[in-house]
């Protein structure tokens, strides 16, 4: 298994739930996301933050601080009013959101020639971020919450994933 205060990377409204004025589906998944670029763990290493905690928030059910990969990209796309998980309550866990997306018919598993969009999400072993890009090599661009204690802008080669949850 798996700040209300603005500053660099803040977007939107500080709420967990307002959503994006004007930015839907893919394209504003990736806008939430990239507002949030360099968001870091306070202390490092510590799975917290003012707003580490709003992703928290922005899930029903979310405990206290641990790793917050799935809470980043539930955050994202609630803030582009595209909510993921049963009910759309988004999760804490990697492994949740891969289920609802199985169940749903959004997964889309690593070798079935599907080709991500921007917006959709990534999934690896325990961890789960947002494809930003995909380069002509087939490189996937990500945004990643978690990654190194911080939201980070990562490039994985492809097939890396496991898969991938279609969000539009």
């Amino acid at each position: 298994m798996l700040q209300a205060a603005s500053g660099p990377g803040a977007v939107g409204a500080a709420s967990p739930t307002a959503p994006i004025a004007g930015a839907g589906g893919g394209a504003g998944i990736v806008a939430a996301a990239a507002g949030e670029v360099g968001q870091a763990e306070q202390p490092p290493g510590s799975n917290d933050s003012p707003r580490i905690a709003m992703y928290r928030k922005a899930t029903a059910g979310a405990p206290g601080p641990g790793p917050w990969c799935a809470y980043f990209v539930s955050w994202a796309a609630r803030q582009a009013g595209t909510p993921v998980g049963p009910n759309g309550q988004g999760s804490g866990s990697v492994d949740a959101l891969y289920a609802w997306a199985q169940q749903t018919g959004r997964a889309q598993p690593a070798g079935s020639g599907y080709t991500p969009k921007p917006g959709d999400l990534i999934v690896w072993d325990e961890h789960i971020g947002i494809v930003e890009n995909v380069l002509p090599n087939g490189s996937i661009q990500t945004i990643e919450g978690n990654s190194s204690d911080r939201v980070s802008r990562r490039t994985h080669e492809a097939g890396s994933a496991l898969g991938y949850i279609r969000t539009g």
